[in-house]
């Protein structure tokens, strides 16, 4: 049998499955596993791709949260045969560099997002660039975000941005609550492209940058880019597989 590295959440529904899978099956080590069994929401399974991603192991996440859009469906009888038989999903993450107070840097990846927010009773001011080409002078606004295909419909979506198709090779800018320009909807964009966004205003209308759900504050400007040479492989059930779930997601009317 192919070995398995089991990490459950600590929530009641991850811990009754931990009783049951660990009483079927051995645990291994993460680093000499074959596949890595994640057990939990979204963004529990995001936060182990940023803890595991370097092993180079195929993640399977079994949904014990909410939405569950990375996950899947639990079913006791035929997990094992499930799980080898899964269908496999090849994504890259986005490579983040921040400026943020004092002029300090930070690198991140994220998955699905990297938002730019306001974090104070002022509307952001933010500019931003594709490649060297300047996009808006002036986003006034709640903020912005950039998200890849896997994310776009998360928060991507809740903010009225479009869905990407898994294959697209396209990024979405999308901004949260524009005020001017009023009518600007957002921009679909190459993922070979360099994005650009800084805070206009840094000292009285400061901004926090939430990579999937990792945050530094006081953001003064942030570089996004693709990372090709990250390449992370989520597993899901045969008929359900992540393009499969953005299709439905793109063709849902409600």
């Amino acid at each position: 049998m192919k070995k398995i590295h089991f990490v459950f959440d600590r929530t009641i529904k991850s811990q009754k499955l931990k009783k049951i899978l660990l009483k079927k099956f051995k645990n291994h080590s993460a680093s000499l596993c074959d596949y890595l069994v994640i057990a939990g929401g979204d963004g529990f399974m995001l936060q182990n791709i940023r803890k595991y991603y370097k092993l180079n192991k195929p993640f399977y996440g079994i949904n014990c949260g909410t939405f569950g859009f990375l996950m899947n469906k639990f079913n006791n009888e035929n997990f094992y045969k499930k799980i080898i038989s899964s269908k496999k999903s090849i994504i890259n993450p986005l490579k983040i560099r921040i400026v943020y107070k004092n002029n300090y840097k930070k690198n991140l990846f994220a998955i699905n997002e990297i938002s730019l927010f306001r974090q104070s009773k002022q509307t952001a001011f933010l500019s931003f660039k594709v490649g060297a080409k300047e996009i808006i002078k002036k986003l006034i606004g709640d903020g912005i975000l950039v998200s890849t295909p896997a994310g776009s419909t998360a928060y991507n979506l809740s903010v009225s941005g479009p869905i990407l198709s898994l294959n697209s090779e396209k990024l979405a800018i999308t901004p949260i609550s524009p005020f001017r320009p009023r009518r600007w909807k957002g921009k679909i964009i190459s993922n070979k492209s360099q994005i650009t966004i800084s805070n206009l205003d840094s000292r009285k209308r400061p901004v926090a940058a939430v990579a999937d759900n990792v945050e530094v504050r006081d953001v003064r400007k942030l570089i996004v880019l693709i990372n090709k040479k990250i390449k992370i492989c989520l597993l899901h059930d045969k008929n359900k597989s992540l393009m499969k779930r953005i299709k439905l997601e793109q063709n849902r009317k409600k």
